[in-house]
């Protein structure tokens, strides 16, 4: 397995001296070139899982594995992808793609080559120069996906990097999100909160519920897959298939919501 997460639990201190469990005996196995989506209603975890991943947060217990390899803190063989870009306003986007390579030593030459070859990826050939103001939040998004690419990361970690963009440019970050994913076979985790988008970017499936939160549903799914096999796109999303598994998805979420 490329991430094995095993009885993982995490726990905080709460206001009155005791503690609050916010992750609950969490167990994944997640294989190679897996795009795997975290779903769930806001508090139940999401996003403290992925930061335990990155090796942001220790587990209070239980263990994390990338290969054969125990997560004991943050590493290259992990990129991170933020709801909010963080680029370095300073910075034009080759040199913000590029600032990790940097921070290892990597010569100006060669990092930037690489920070080129890295928006080109995510549909940014030529616009290495423009600083971060001259970019859309559709174009910055795609900056901050390139920096996560460009230290070829075994994993890509996403905590909703696309839920604050407006409904058109998110459909478009969607595709994008397949289409990096097909050219790397990266594997992904991916958390969310949109059902749509849950559904047409997995090939699994895991759903958060409850406080503390805790995995209600583990399955696999094929709609992203048809729709890069198919020629589909985002078309698959009004097949009745698909709408029928949204509606099946959105009674879990709601059920879930009630633990």
């Amino acid at each position: 397995m490329k991430l094995t997460i095993s009885r993982l639990a995490m726990r905080f201190p709460a206001p009155d001296g005791g503690e609050t469990t916010v992750l609950d005996d969490i167990s994944l196995a997640i294989e190679p070139g897996a795009l795997v989506v975290l779903l769930g209603a806001s508090g139940c975890g999401k996003s403290t899982l992925l930061n335990a991943v990155a090796g942001f947060m220790p587990p209070t217990e239980g263990e994390i594995w990338v290969d054969h390899r125990r997560v004991t803190g943050p590493g290259i063989d992990r990129g991170v992808v933020l709801q909010t870009d963080a680029l370095f306003p300073w910075l034009n986007a080759r040199d913000n793609v590029g600032f990790g390579l940097k921070l290892r030593g990597i010569a100006r030459p060669e990092r930037e080559a690489r920070a080129e070859e890295a928006l080109g990826l995510v549909g940014l050939a030529g616009k290495g120069d423009h600083s971060t103001w001259q970019l859309s939040g559709g174009q910055r998004q795609r900056v901050s996906l390139a920096r996560a690419l460009v230290a070829d990361p075994e994993i890509l970690l996403m905590d909703e990097p696309l839920g604050a963009l407006d409904a058109m440019t998110r459909e478009q970050m969607q595709d994008l999100v397949l289409d990096v994913w097909k050219r790397t076979g990266k594997t992904i985790l991916f958390v969310t909160h949109g059902l749509d988008e849950a559904l047409y970017l997995g090939t699994r499936l895991v759903v958060l519920a409850g406080k503390p939160g805790r995995v209600v549903r583990d399955e696999p799914l094929t709609f992203g897959r048809r729709a890069l096999e198919e020629g589909l796109g985002s078309k698959v999303k009004s097949l009745p298939d698909f709408a029928a598994a949204r509606e099946q998805l959105r009674d879990v979420i709601f059920a879930g919501a009630a633990l």
